[in-house]
């Protein structure tokens, strides 16, 4: 019966969360563990609380407390789970050279964001004691939603401690920015280009997705979404979804990583020799005009050029959209298939006459680059943006 009962206690235990403290809080605890420095205490749940060492001596140097003796602490401040406790009231004055002790050497502090104030939020230290931490130092990242913060209690580190505490600026930036470099270090052990990646998109812009590889934001480029032309990437992606792609390029020195789901799908241009002979005719769409021709969309990801001498019909023309709509869709024939190089060159059906395209592969050369093997730098897409 006893060994039910103590199965049962223990099951009650582990299910226990461990509590949280709020700065000052009192409590009552045993003395677990004294080691050289530290008293540690315990606070249930299998979790403990520690203490200065130096709090139990007397002016002899003599320790006033052994293990499994009851005291009475104050919370201060937790950081990564270890929570720290003092014996002493925390009154004005422990609470300033808490806060000054913070300052000096950098002490992540626990405190709880009160509400959003002029240049930044209010944070509550406690109950005596509260802090300012501007927007740029609430995260590494742009904030688009300030209620998202209020009223979390956070890790923060104090950066400017003056005019006896009344002046207490804090910050999160370090300790986030910490922690996003233990993370790149270690995906820098796991990440290698060429395999393929799962995540979750962050934030989508006209230029591409940023997508969360495991703590670090990876670009996934508009051309490298889908072999066909991408109109409007929030109509693809949104927040949240899950993605699965190709890391295409990795720049370790500055934290950049561009993806292609392009990659993990079908290249359609394996198909084109089988599906497309010369001289059939085929429904295409208009996709874009240029002063040399239209390109018609067979498929996604499968163009074909419709050169502006097989527009004229022996007229005089300056530009494509003389004749033709975007998104119109027409008849063409196929001209003649460039497999290495991903080419079609078209024809109007009925067109009988042997129009003349002399300058056509030059033309297609201009417009349509070779793709780069990497996407560049984030920098070098705003250049091409602006």
């Amino acid at each position: 019966m006893e060994d039910t009962k103590s199965f049962a206690e223990m099951l009650e235990e582990t299910n226990l969360a461990p509590k949280h403290f709020d700065a000052g809080e009192k409590t009552e605890a045993t003395v677990v563990k004294i080691s050289p420095e530290w008293i540690f205490i315990d606070l249930g749940a299998k979790s403990e609380g520690y203490l200065d060492k130096n709090e139990f001596l007397d002016e002899e140097g003599n320790l006033t407390v052994k293990e499994g003796d009851t005291i009475t602490a104050y919370f201060l401040s937790s950081r990564h789970g270890e929570k720290l406790f003092t014996t002493k009231l925390l009154t004005s004055r422990s609470v300033d050279d808490f806060l000054l002790n913070a300052y000096k050497s950098k002490i992540p502090l626990e405190a709880t964001v009160e509400k959003e104030i002029k240049g930044g939020f209010s944070i509550k230290i406690s109950a005596s004691a509260s802090g300012f931490c501007p927007y740029s130092q609430m995260d590494t990242k742009k904030i688009d939603d300030v209620t998202a913060y209020v009223g979390k209690k956070l890790d923060f580190i104090v950066i400017e401690y003056t005019e006896n505490g009344r002046n207490v600026i804090l910050s999160r930036r370090p300790i986030l920015e910490k922690i996003e470099q233990e993370k790149i270090n270690v995906l820098k052990d796991s990440l290698k280009k060429g395999m393929t990646v799962r995540g979750v998109v962050a934030s989508v812009q006209n230029f591409g997705a940023f997508v969360d590889i495991g703590g670090i934001q990876a670009l996934l480029p508009v051309s490298e979404m889908t072999w066909g032309r991408v109109e409007d990437v929030k109509a693809i992606y949104s927040p949240g979804d899950a993605v699965e792609a190709i890391i295409i390029n990795l720049d370790w020195e500055n934290n950049r990583i561009s993806l292609s789901c392009k990659d993990t799908l079908p290249d359609p241009w394996n198909d084109v020799v089988r599906k497309y002979t010369q001289g059939n005719v085929h429904k295409g769409k208009v996709s874009r005009l240029t002063d040399f021709g239209a390109f018609i969309t067979l498929e996604d990801g499968v163009d074909g050029l419709l050169h502006i001498s097989k527009l004229a019909r022996g007229k005089k023309i300056k530009h494509a959209r003389d004749v033709l709509t975007t998104g119109a869709e027409i008849d063409v024939k196929i001209e003649k298939i460039d497999r290495d190089n991903k080419r079609i060159s078209l024809d109007l059906v009925g067109n009988d006459k042997d129009n003349s395209s002399e300058g056509e592969d030059e033309d297609f050369r201009n417009y349509v680059a070779p793709a780069p093997k990497t996407m560049g730098t984030f920098g070098d897409l705003l250049k091409k943006k602006k």
